[in-house]
Parts: structure tokens; C-alpha cells; sequence
């Protein structure tokens, strides 16, 4: 799960750890910061639970002043679902009055790689904090993303190392008419990677999601196609920000880019974690750039042995 960190901020709000304290409130208040609460189920000093550590968190900020919560790890996360977490954060929904972002799944490399990480149906939580703005998921591992409404979200992250293509579905199938960001890390066959193409084609049309201003398709090793996709789909001509990165986009889906429809309306292109040669890192910065559009071509890659394209590699999938 190399390339993938704890959280630095949710909602715009720097993210602060809970510890579990008897003595006394914390010094932040409870709207300042994005709260993570985490165990170490490893930790031999302390077998706190996380049921402990939520309810002691409950006890020691005010939580009708929280804003943004994060779920880091809540056991041994690869031999127990993501339910446990998200039922127990549910069931203080009405202490929880002004919670408006969640990240389920905040783990990083040393603590479970990213296709062990045991998920559920995200969107109770949609169904129990209708003022919900931003939702986040790691792992794509027994998710599920049924269609579902919900009026006031405008952020949805999933980021795996394999996306199944029912939950591309789900996200796809549902009513949100606030969205204007989403990112679907889609990953590789090998961990669960199904989804298509063709799939996308509800996204891509741009009917969808009509607010929607940015658009991250990552971490595929599909990305060439994906970005010949995009290169002629109507959503484009409504975003601001494009993400293509982590992928194993090279040369000839760079080519699709610049011989599709314009992107000079851009502020910004991704496409960080790439097999691009330096001629086409070349062609398609002094293409973009001097419309002021943000370009990052950094993270040039080189494939895996002598194996061409074959070799090339996302940045996350185990």
C-alpha cells in the first residue's frame, strides 16, 4: 500500500488522534480539528477497544461540535468489518448533530495493506447523517455502495486496489445532486478490479452529476483507456480538476488527451505515477501550461523487468 498515508485533514480541518484521557477535555475544540480515532490491537500495554475509544472520545469532546471524524483502525480490520465502526458512529448520530465529514478506513501499509481491510455498506452512513458533505472509504474488500439519495454530499473518495464494479454501479445508480467531487480509486483485476470502461459510461456522459467539477478515475491499470475515454467525453468540459495519476497511463493515453476535445479550461491535470517518455512529459506541458493549467508529470515510473507495458504497475493493489 506504498504511496498511501494516515489522513492530514478532512473537511479543510487538520486531523488530530484521540487518545483516550480521564483528565480532562482535550485542547482542541470540538469544530477545530478532524478527529481520528484509532487502536493498535497489537499493542500489548493497552487493549482498549474501539468501542472504548469512541465512547471515551463521546465523553470527552462535545460532540454536538464535531465536525469531521475519522475511522482509523479498529482491530484486526482484515478479521472484522468496517460495520463494527460505522454501527457504533450511527447509533450516536444524535449526539453527532453537526457531523459533516466521514473517512472509514484511514490505515496505512504497516498497520494492513489495503485489500485487507474489511469493508461494509458505506452508505448507512448517508441514510444516518443526512447533512453529511464528504465521505471517504479505504478499501474496496466486501464494500458496498447500493444506490442511494442523499441531497447534500458533495464529496465521495473511495480509494482501493480494486474497486468492484458493483460498487462503481451503486455510485453511478445514485441520486446526488450536490456532488462536485469524486474520486474512485479502481485498481487491478488481481484484488477485486472489475470494473470496465463501459462501466463508466454514466459518469462520463456528464448527465450524471451535474455540479460535479472534479473528477479523479486513479490507480487503474486500465488508465490508457480510460484516459482515450475521457479524452472524448462530454463530462470533461464541466470539471476543473482531471486526476488520472497512480496508474499505468503511458504514452499512448497521453496522445488520446491531446488529440481528444480541448482541455484548456482545466486548472489542473494529474497524471503523478506515469510511464510517459520525456518527449510526451514534454508535449503535453507546453500544450497545457501556457493556458495556465497545472500540470503534474512527476513520479515518472520505469516498468517491472524488461517487460514493456506489460511491466507497468499501479501505485496501490495489494
Amino acid at each position: 500500500m506504498s504511496g498511501v498515508d494516515h489522513l492530514h485533514e478532512l473537511l479543510g480541518l487538520p486531523a488530530v488522534d484521540f487518545r483516550h484521557a480521564t483528565d480532562g477535555a482535550p485542547a482542541q475544540a470540538a469544530d477545530a480539528v478532524s478527529w481520528r480515532i484509532a487502536v493498535d490491537p497489537y499493542d500489548d500495554e493497552s487493549e482498549t477497544t474501539w468501542e472504548e475509544a469512541f465512547q471515551a472520545f463521546l465523553a470527552t469532546v462535545d460532540p454536538a461540535g464535531v465536525r469531521a471524524l475519522i475511522i482509523g483502525q479498529w482491530g484486526e480490520s482484515y478479521e472484522e468489518r468496517s460495520s463494527y465502526p460505522i454501527d457504533l458512529v450511527i447509533s450516536a448520530a444524535d449526539r453527532l448533530t453537526s457531523l459533516e465529514a466521514i473517512f472509514v478506513g484511514d490505515l496505512t501499509r504497516e498497520e494492513n495493506e489495503i485489500s485487507w481491510i474489511e469493508q461494509s455498506d458505506v452508505t448507512a452512513l448517508l441514510r444516518a447523517f443526512p447533512g453529511l458533505l464528504e465521505l471517504g472509504v479505504r478499501g474496496g474488500t466486501y464494500l458496498e455502495f447500493p444506490p442511494s439519495k442523499h441531497e447534500r454530499l458533495r464529496s465521495l473518495t473511495i480509494e482501493t486496489g480494486g474497486l468492484p464494479v458493483e460498487v462503481v454501479r451503486g455510485i453511478l445508480d445514485s441520486e446526488l445532486p450536490a456532488l462536485e467531487r469524486l474520486d474512485l480509486w479502481l485498481g487491478v483485476t488481481e484484488y477485486g478490479g472489475d470494473a470496465d470502461v463501459p462501466d463508466l459510461a454514466p459518469l462520463l456522459s456528464g448527465a450524471r452529476f451535474p455540479r460535479l467539477h472534479h473528477l479523479g478515475l486513479r490507480n487503474s491499470e486500465v488508465q490508457n483507456e480510460i484516459a482515450a475515454a475521457v479524452a472524448g467525453a462530454p463530462v470533461v468540459a464541466q470539471l476543473r480538476t482531471l486526476d488520472l495519476s497512480h496508474g499505468t497511463l503511458g504514452d499512448e493515453g497521453a496522445a488520446a488527451l491531446l488529440e481528444g476535445q480541448p482541455l484548456t479550461h482545466l486548472e489542473r491535470l494529474d497524471l503523478h505515477h506515469h510511464f510517459l517518455t520525456e518527449p510526451m512529459e514534454r508535449r503535453i506541458t507546453e500544450a497545457l501550461e501556457p493556458h495556465g493549467v497545472r500540470v503534474d508529470v512527476s513520479e515518472r515510473e520505469v516498468p517491472w523487468g524488461d517487460r514493456g507495458a506489460e511491466g507497468r504497475y499501479t501505485t496501490v493493489s495489494e
